[in-house]
């Protein structure tokens, strides 16, 4: 199945059945988010996994009651770093020149460079990078779910504070940003399976200059 065709089978699905994925496969989809490119190949957003069925019953009024989270097999919580730091932009590097058999001050001139741009920013602004680079990861995990025809819903509709607090991200440095519950469609129970998948007409989505 081509990616094409994998997005035209996948939609936000509504209603899972409650029935567990294949370990094999949620591992390829983090696999994917793990491979996700990022900026300067940061990395700066962890995946978290929910299997817990007592913890997922807790996140649920904080996703407002979303009964996907509840009946997924696995849900993914895409948190991002809440800001750069000096120590974690070196351990990157050095990790990064370690594996590839490079001096560590292989890539110093670029890295401090990268430095003085990242470091003189505001937090907000770093964190807001940060949620940029896992949503790129967060892309990924959708495609390569619809691939191997698991059913993923995204998910932004929830308090991230609270779900912060509830699992001590905001102790680890992370906020979350988005949640992936992972699954199989409950085909009578969703409204939506059987609807059309609508976008806007290619003439009004693609700008071109030639």
């Amino acid at each position: 199945m081509s990616l094409i065709d994998a997005l035209n089978w996948r939609y936000a699905v509504k209603k899972m059945n409650g029935q567990p994925v294949e370990q094999e496969k949620v591992d390829k989809i983090i696999a994917a988010a793990h491979l996700a490119p990022t900026s300067s190949g940061l990395q700066p957003f962890k995946v978290i996994v929910v299997t817990n069925q007592e913890l997922k019953e807790k996140i649920a009024p904080i996703a407002f009651n979303q009964s996907q989270v509840i009946d997924s097999s696995h849900l993914l919580i895409f948190a991002a770093n809440e800001n750069y730091t000096e120590e974690g932009i070196d351990a990157v590097f050095n990790r990064m020149n370690t594996e590839r058999g490079l001096p560590l001050d292989a890539t110093d001139a670029y890295k401090t460079q990268l430095k003085g741009m990242i470091l003189s920013r505001t937090a907000e602004e770093n964190f807001n990078h940060a949620a940029r680079q896992a949503y790129i990861g967060f892309g990924i995990a959708i495609a390569e779910a619809a691939l191997l025809k698991v059913d993923a819903t995204p998910m932004e509709g929830f308090n991230g504070p609270a779900l912060d607090e509830l699992l001590g991200l905001d102790k680890k440095g992370l906020k979350s940003v988005t949640l992936l519950p992972l699954g199989n469609r409950d085909e009578a129970g969703d409204w939506l399976v059987n609807l059309k998948k609508v976008r806007s007409p290619k003439e009004e989505f693609l700008i071109e200059f030639k």
